[in-house]
């Protein structure tokens, strides 16, 4: 099956638990997954026939400039339900968010978070 990729997306955002974080901030990045069966449903070279990647990066964009949680979990279940909400017509999105500064002792590059759905039947 067709999969759709955006990877490492990048924002400033205002997450976390500790007020600094909130207060300054810290990059995210973004690798979304787009389950899409591009073999059967791309027939014609019509952009209508796929998924429009500056749209999910704009539905992406929008969502995380006007939110912010104390949890990197809480954000990546929360966009990936206005994600699967979008566009409807995706088999499934997994969806990684990265954070770069974490306020933990070691040496790191980052942590990640994944989650991964499917759009509800109705």
């Amino acid at each position: 099956m067709g999969m759709i990729r955006i990877n490492n997306l990048r924002f400033h955002t205002f997450n976390g638990v500790l007020p600094e974080e909130r207060r300054n901030g810290q990059q995210l990045a973004l690798d979304i997954a787009i389950d899409y069966p591009i073999e059967t449903r791309v027939r014609h070279d019509d952009v209508h026939e796929t998924i429009n990647y500056a749209e999910v990066r704009q539905v992406a964009d929008d969502f995380i400039s006007s939110h912010s949680y104390k949890l990197i979990e809480s954000l990546a279940n929360h966009l990936l339900e206005t994600l699967l909400a979008a566009f409807p017509t995706v088999n499934g999105i997994t969806l990684k968010i990265r954070k770069y500064s974490v306020p933990m002792p070691g040496i790191f590059d980052d942590v990640e978070i994944e989650v991964e759905g499917a759009p509800h039947a109705d």
